[in-house]
């Protein structure tokens, strides 16, 4: 089955938002089998919403669009859908009542324009929307489906994955299963973790192996194809076996588990708490840390020490070290030892480096990260790509995972 994603909003082509939906949406249609031959946005017009729809009828079995199905005038998709399908626009009140309590539940007064998101082509079944006030809506017109979901990220991933799929895939008979089981890495590149299961790659169909890289992360995708689920776990069990022998230290989580997942879950186990002492990212390892629930068990604090002197005053860095250059591994080093001093904790991250534009006393890229454990303390220089954004953010992915090598023993092996 073929089917095509419509982004809406000009917003999202103005650059204003990043179009993260159509990325999403592919990754769930690629891990459930199915064709997606094009990508479309297009902006809040209703004659180029209705082209951007009839055109992906002709050439896909179903079309999901999403956003522009919200309360204000600019949101047209409910519109553009009645326009290409011929169908007029009805009124369910049974949604309408469920809008106002929503809001009543709030405390909140109802703006009368919220009532437009009980408007639906005939024909359209409603789609619940536990996260949010607006339904989605499912179409089938002339042997294809028309869905509408919400471009709020967090509502559109759970209609999809829990009103879409389910459809899509009774529509196309689907009685088969598709897990996925997805074996999260560090300290590789792309190309070298690719090299190493090369043949598991190329021996594989079922199940079938894909890479993605995101965050200087790469993640090793299982995938097979079963008459039910316990039957597909039991085909992937083996070859994620095999991945996990062959990539060693590497691999750190599996799914949905994040390094700060499995780095503050060590900690736990060994009862031990951790800190960071931050320059360079100014308290974003500490933000991935305590953006987990129950953070506080293992996490005290952090010292954001960007000014050179404070590194001396907050953290005790030999004003030496210092003057031999405050991007350096012998600083990056003290300040972790600072931040188990300061902060008293087992565990002291410390950060410093250049993120540029403009180059300091190290080239744009040039990151040292320490980390100190009640066993050792150990730094590392790393060489980071991109723009300032993006050094600051791999530089704090970089960050996390050198701290989970060093709580396991294993420290930086390559």
């Amino acid at each position: 089955m073929i089917v095509e994603v419509l982004t809406v909003g000009t917003e999202l082509l103005l650059g204003q938002i990043v179009n993260s939906n159509a990325a999403t949406i592919g990754e769930i249609l690629a891990a459930q089998g199915y064709d997606a031959h094009y990508q479309v946005t297009v902006g809040d017009n209703p004659e180029r919403m209705e082209s951007a729809i009839a055109l992906a009828l002709e050439r896909a079995d179903a079309v999901i669009v999403t956003g522009g199905i919200g309360p204000t005038p600019d949101d047209l998709t409910r519109e553009a859908i009645c326009a290409v399908a011929g169908r007029a626009m009805k009124f369910s009140d049974e949604w309408a009542e469920t809008l106002r309590r929503r809001f009543a539940e709030r405390g909140w007064m109802m703006p009368a324009s919220n009532l437009r998101q009980a408007e639906y082509p005939d024909g359209a079944d409603l789609l619940h929307n536990p996260k949010g006030t607006a339904p989605g809506l499912a179409l089938s017109h002339r042997g294809k489906w028309i869905f509408a979901v919400p471009g709020v990220p967090m509502e559109m991933v759970e209609m999809v994955t829990g009103e879409v799929i389910p459809r899509l895939r009774q529509a196309a008979g689907v009685s088969e299963t598709l897990v996925s089981r997805v074996v999260r890495t560090w300290g590789r590149s792309e190309s070298r973790t690719a090299e190493i299961l090369e043949d598991l790659y190329q021996s594989s169909e079922n199940p079938s192996l894909a890479y993605l890289a995101s965050s200087g992360e790469i993640k090793v995708r299982i995938t097979a194809k079963a008459a039910d689920a316990a039957t597909a776990e039991e085909m992937i069990a083996p070859i994620s076996d095999e991945v996990c022998r062959r990539l060693g230290w590497a691999v750190f989580g599996f799914d949905d588990q994040t390094v700060e997942h499995r780095l503050l879950q060590m900690c736990e186990e060994r009862a031990w708490t951790i800190g960071t002492a931050e320059s360079m990212t100014a308290g974003m390892v500490a933000a991935r840390l305590t953006s987990l629930p129950g953070a506080s068990r293992v996490f005290r604090g952090s010292v954001v020490s960007y000014a050179t002197d404070l590194k001396e005053q907050l953290l005790g860095v030999d004003s030496d070290v210092l003057d031999g250059g405050v991007v350096s591994a012998r600083t990056a080093g003290e300040m972790a030892e600072g931040a188990r001093r300061t902060l008293g904790v087992d565990v002291g991250i410390g950060i410093t480096g250049s993120a540029g534009p403009d180059p300091a006393d190290r080239p744009v890229g040039a990151v040292y990260v320490g980390v100190s454990t009640p066993e050792r303390t150990a730094t590392r220089r790393l060489r980071l790509p991109g723009d300032r954004e993006r050094v600051r953010t791999y530089a704090t992915t970089a960050a996390l995972h050198l701290a989970r090598l060093g709580i396991s023993g294993k420290w930086w092996n390559r």
